[in-house]
């Protein structure tokens, strides 16, 4: 039986998927811890994401400097991504963060602003709510989008009721977490120096143990409309 065309064109979105991290969050299995924590790079990427963002916290609140406190950081993703390519593991998320890193350290010290540290992130913020608003506004929610390319049916996400609430919800929760950063964030940029250490301990707490519990909780609501009871009593 040949794909239907519907199928045909979900095909690399689902290939791109599949070979992501993203690809190990399918809808039909059982969510696990470890399988959210493979979905964020393991602990290697748990590691590599944390500490720039601790050690730039540590070394402002101790020295005050801005160099000091933006080039450690910098210099320890530059290793990250060293261990990466030498050992053969997967660079690109290492490479990611890199450039994160480098733009917000080039950022800071070209103003001589440690707080300019953290703008790089607040545009990448702003592009993952401009992105979500415009997959809700022609009717195709992220969520759904990808959900849909995991699956073996990608048109039931548009198609079936239960779905395609479950699919709206869940991406307006994604759009909340987002929306939500940069309301607690934002106003302690404009705090100035004195906001620094509360904007650096912030983003640490509202970047990546945020998204993984974001993360889970998506992944229980994409699952609960994608096992029928039968199958899911099975697999609890």
């Amino acid at each position: 039986m040949t794909d239907t065309p519907e199928e045909q064109e979900r095909s690399p979105l689902a290939e791109a998927l599949q070979q992501s991290k993203l690809g190990q969050l399918s809808p039909d299995q059982k969510p696990t811890g470890q399988a959210v924590l493979s979905a964020m790079g393991g602990v290697r990427g748990l590691v590599e994401s944390l500490t720039p963002g601790f050690l730039f916290l540590l070394l402002y609140t101790i020295t005050r400097d801005v160099w000091i406190s933006v080039l450690v950081p910098l210099g320890l993703s530059l290793l990250f991504v060293a261990i990466r390519v030498i050992t053969k593991g997967q660079s690109m998320l290492a490479f990611a963060g890199l450039i994160g890193v480098g733009l917000s350290a080039a950022t800071a010290l070209l103003t001589g602003r440690a707080e300019n540290n953290f703008l790089w992130g607040f545009i990448v913020n702003g592009v993952l709510i401009l992105v979500i608003l415009i997959t809700l506004a022609v009717r195709r929610p992220l969520v759904s989008l990808i959900a849909g390319a995991l699956t073996e049916k990608p048109h039931a996400w548009r198609t079936e009721a239960a779905k395609r609430r479950v699919g709206f919800w869940a991406t307006v929760l994604l759009l909340a977490t987002f929306a939500a950063r940069l309301a607690v964030q934002v106003p302690l940029y404009l705090m100035g120096e004195s906001g620094v250490q509360a904007l650096a301990a912030t983003k640490l707490l509202m970047g990546t143990p945020l998204y993984a519990g974001v993360l889970w909780v998506v992944w229980l609501m994409v699952r609960s409309v994608s096992v029928d009871p039968g199958a899911k009593s099975k697999v609890s």
